[in-house]
């Protein structure tokens, strides 16, 4: 549902709600009914603010989700491990941050892999490389710098599209990403022009490769669980609430006091954090980063990704990275590798067209149906 339905919804729900209201024999409106709210085992509880958190939140189904990705390495090849694996967890973190953006800001980014890029390129200028250009900088500082350069970009980026909404958002973000592939692609000082740096590997850490592919993907897993665990509490505390109020209806948000620009603002910072996150992840992974890797299919792809998954679910990315590798490793064995982007098109419109909420939305929907069908069957009213 877009912004503009549901401000006309809530406003349509609104103004039916006020001229339903009964009133009583002063002539005043009734007090409207209160709604039932289940009480939470845990509020009394001496336990931390976090932990409470996970007892509400996590499930059996969550647990069995852990297991399978912590037993997924050992059963598998070395080959699916890190190509669909690792893979699929360090696009999933980039296409998270877009989440953020988009499915509770309403703020539809194309720069997001340019945030990743953008670290991932601060990785091999300040760190050890295959070219000359590097500095040959400690890992440990130069992940704080990619860090910190990859969250300012983005708010820079942010600072500069908040004030747009939908189509010139697409299109400034856009703008911006692609001004960066051709400053990278013809830039030989800093970014080396076309070629790139190659040979990006990360550090041997407590007597551990983490370009193995087992440990890497565990690596991986780790930033992957806590962005997402990060996500899911950040759109329950009072910033995330406020930013969906702020996606909904702006106006009446700047009305109640809240400043618009400002959330929009840390949205945007929040979300470029984890995408730079990603952006050492993925150098890291490809052992290279070059302008290609930031180029416009790649921006498209990263909304392909969120889209395929579904916006409003911060495991939805994951799930649409997963489906993306996939096709991507597995679609140019049956078919020609010049047809792969037919094929994740195909499956990109025909998600869009039957299912708004991606793959998760569709799951859900033929779930409701199978379990009305079930209670229609059964005898038991």
């Amino acid at each position: 549902m877009s912004a503009a339905q549901w401000r006309k919804a809530m406003n349509s729900a609104a103004t039916g709600s006020a001229g339903r209201l009964p009133s009583t024999e002063t002539g005043r409106p009734a007090p409207a009914p209160a709604i039932p709210v289940e009480p939470d085992p845990y509020a009394d509880s001496d336990a931390p603010r976090w932990l409470k958190f996970l007892w509400r939140h996590v499930s059996t189904r969550h647990v069995l989700t852990l297991l399978g990705l912590l037993v997924f390495p050992f059963v598998v090849s070395p080959f699916v491990t890190f190509q669909i694996g690792a893979q699929t967890l360090v696009l999933g973190l980039v296409a998270l941050s877009l989440t953020l953006l988009a499915g509770y800001g309403g703020m539809v980014s194309l720069a997001q892999m340019t945030i990743a890029g953008i670290a991932g390129y601060t990785v091999a200028i300040l760190g050890s490389s295959g070219t000359a250009l590097s500095l040959g900088w400690h890992w440990s500082v130069v992940v704080v710098f990619a860090l910190a350069i990859g969250t300012v970009a983005s708010v820079v980026v942010g600072w500069l599209s908040v004030r747009t909404e939908g189509i010139y958002t697409i299109m400034i973000t856009l703008a911006m990403g692609v001004a960066f592939y051709y400053l990278a692609l013809q830039n030989y000082t800093v970014f080396n022009g076309f070629q790139g740096f190659q040979r990006v590997f990360p550090p041997t850490v407590l007597d551990i490769d983490w370009r193995q592919p087992l440990a890497f993907y565990f690596l991986s897993l780790a930033f992957a669980m806590a962005g997402y665990f990060f996500v899911k509490y950040l759109i329950r505390a009072p910033f995330g609430i406020a930013l969906q109020g702020i996606r909904d209806n702006p106006r009446r948000m700047n009305a109640l006091g809240y400043n618009v620009t400002a959330h929009r603002v840390a949205a945007y910072a929040v979300s470029g954090f984890i995408a730079a996150v990603a952006g050492v992840l993925l150098v890291w992974y490809n052992g290279l980063i070059t302008p290609g890797s930031v180029g416009t299919s790649w921006l498209i792809n990263i909304l392909v990704i969120a889209v395929l998954g579904g916006m409003k679910h911060p495991i939805g990315p994951f799930l649409g990275a997963l489906v993306f590798v996939l096709l991507q490793t597995f679609a140019v064995d049956v078919i020609d590798r010049e047809r792969f982007n037919l094929v994740i098109g195909g499956a990109f419109l025909a998600i869009v067209l039957f299912s708004p909420d991606g793959l998760l939305g569709l799951w859900s929907h033929l779930s409701g149906r199978l379990r009305r069908a079930r209670d229609v069957s059964s005898p038991v009213r």
